[in-house]
């Protein structure tokens, strides 16, 4: 089994990053189930605004897509930003859009009988906004996301030290990020025994 973590943090390696610190938690409990999982930085990419799967010449999504395609889960990490996810977490999902329009062999939508979580971290108030708006998303688009396939990481509402900075909290996440994973492989292992079907005509 695959998984593929897109860390839609706005700062490009090698910079320190809050979420990829978090999304270590969660990674190495997938790698506890036997799961290989890859993960892309997309601000070191050239992902091009739009809602195709392959907007042309210098455009790096459709290598990410590929991942996507090969992996059965998929988590979305994003900090939280004036209460909302990122920036590129939005051109991520813009770009997944173009799921709707591709199906598997069988008619399915390719997103079908794959797996979706959500990890947030940010020093302000809104983690839950950002779940809902991310995995929402990801519902639209066909992924199934699992109850409790969510983590996060912040201080309360108002600014204040980030996730790299302050060590209260991180045991909170770590064990919520441990249930995400395991809710993550086993929703995962019973769609490949059972798989959702192409929707009726």
């Amino acid at each position: 089994m695959r998984a593929l973590v897109i860390n839609c943090t706005l700062k490009p390696s090698p910079q320190p990053s809050n979420t990829e610190a978090l999304a270590a938690t969660v990674i190495e409990a997938l790698r506890g189930y036997g799961v290989e999982v890859d993960v892309v930085r997309a601000v070191d990419l050239n992902i091009k605004p739009g809602v195709e799967t392959d907007l042309g010449e210098g455009d790096d999504w459709p290598g990410v897509h590929e991942k996507v395609l090969a992996s059965q889960i998929l988590i979305m990490a994003s900090p939280t930003w004036l209460g909302r996810p990122s920036s590129v977490a939005q051109r991520v999902l813009e770009r997944l859009d173009a799921m709707l329009g591709e199906t598997d062999g069988d008619g399915r939508p390719v997103a079908y009988n794959r797996v979706a979580g959500v990890l947030v971290t940010g020093n302000e108030d809104g983690a839950h906004h950002v779940i809902s708006e991310i995995g929402g998303a990801l519902g639209d688009i066909g992924f199934t996301v699992p109850g409790q396939s969510w983590t996060y990481w912040h201080l309360g509402p108002g600014p204040g030290p980030d996730y790299l900075d302050d060590g209260r909290g991180h045991e909170w996440a770590a064990s919520t990020g441990r249930a995400m994973a395991s809710n993550l492989v086993h929703a995962a292992r019973a769609l490949d025994a059972m798989p959702l079907p192409a929707p009726p005509s």
